[in-house]
């Protein structure tokens, strides 16, 4: 046990080394790094391709550098009863999990004693806070996948346990990682004065409606348009929801979910200095990289205050929409969030 620690200690310390030195992708630090036994990853849930796909770029022979020195090793097999297409799809992906040759379990317990760190990878944001619990009070490292929670009170309480016990959370879309994304975030085009984003938003009866799919695409224009959305206002209809965010300033951002003909991934961005489009869609391979370097220093590369905002956004499209579009207060969504958990 002992020796399992003191190496994995090593690894990060290696990892660190290369990072603050340019050096994370040379030949010699990634041999080390292999050498040095994996960091274990538990993945709860197996009812989404991402569980498979994730092991698959994990567990590789030769991985993608920025990866090394990790390995997702168990997983625990749960799907939602009550959303038929994820109770059909789960026994395939827990085959192709054992191909790859991670071990299910069949409870947490085992779980927790077979992983140094854990992913939350069920698609139905619903179970996210009563899964990722047991893993934030042992102190673990927690990725969860998109939705962080199927409401914004579950999202609020789950970053307040991960700060009780000490055990760093972290929750993002792929697409938040799309290179454009991330560059006019960063400051590109200077100043970004709006934008527009556009992703497939299916919609399950289980959750809210932007929850579900829409998230990719919401996250894209809260990760350009930064925090600060006070009103949200939706239209909706059988094949498109178009929803309009105004931040501080009086800056402009748009989210349309496609439903009907053509659905892909995308948008502008509307900035100082230039108009630059958002794409294209990469996969998953950013986002893991992300993850990767979460698990080594435990730092989440999303603040509390983005990823909650997210949520808050989906729920103000949700009331703007019960209330036929009229504009609704983002902060009110917190207010009402905060009010439902005490």
């Amino acid at each position: 046990m002992h020796q399992r620690y003191d190496r994995r200690q090593f690894l990060q310390s290696i990892t660190a080394a290369g990072i603050a030195t340019g050096l994370s992708a040379s030949p010699t630090l990634r041999a080390m790094a292999l050498a040095a036994d994996p960091v274990r990853i538990g993945i709860i849930g197996c009812d989404t391709s991402h569980a498979v796909a994730f092991a698959k770029s994990f567990n590789k022979d030769i991985v993608t550098p920025g990866l090394e020195g990790f390995r997702i090793v168990a997983a625990l097999p749960e799907a939602s009863p009550d959303i038929e297409n994820n109770q059909k799809r789960m026994p395939g992906f827990v085959e192709e999990l054992k191909k790859l040759g991670v071990e299910i379990v069949s409870d947490m317990d085992a779980l927790l004693a077979k992983s140094d760190v854990v992913m939350v990878e069920s698609n139905d944001g619903r179970p996210h806070l009563r899964q990722a619990l047991p893993a934030i009070r042992a102190g673990k490292k927690v990725f969860i996948d998109k939705p962080l929670a199927a409401s914004l009170a579950d999202g609020i309480e789950i970053f307040n346990l991960s700060e009780k016990h000490n055990a760093p959370v972290f929750s993002a879309s792929s697409l938040r990682y799309v290179d454009n994304v991330q560059a006019v975030a960063g400051g590109s085009i200077g100043k970004v004065f709006g934008a527009e984003t556009f992703s497939p938003c299916a919609l399950e009866k289980t959750h809210p409606d932007l929850y579900w799919y829409g998230i990719h695409g919401v996250e894209m224009l809260c990760t350009v348009m930064g925090t600060g959305c006070q009103t949200v206002s939706r239209t909706s209809t059988a094949d498109a929801d178009v929803v309009v965010g105004v931040w501080e300033g009086g800056r402009i951002g748009t989210y349309r979910g496609i439903r009907g003909g053509k659905q892909d991934y995308g948008g502008n961005a509307f900035g100082e200095s230039s108009i630059v489009p958002l794409g294209p869609y990469k996969g998953y391979e950013p986002l893991l990289l992300r993850i990767a370097e979460f698990f080594r220093t435990g730092k989440p590369p999303v603040s509390r205050e983005a990823t909650l905002e997210i949520l808050a956004f989906m729920d103000a499209a949700d009331e703007s929409k019960r209330r036929k579009g009229a504009p609704v207060s983002v902060a009110a969504m917190f207010d009402r969030a905060r009010k439902r958990k005490h």
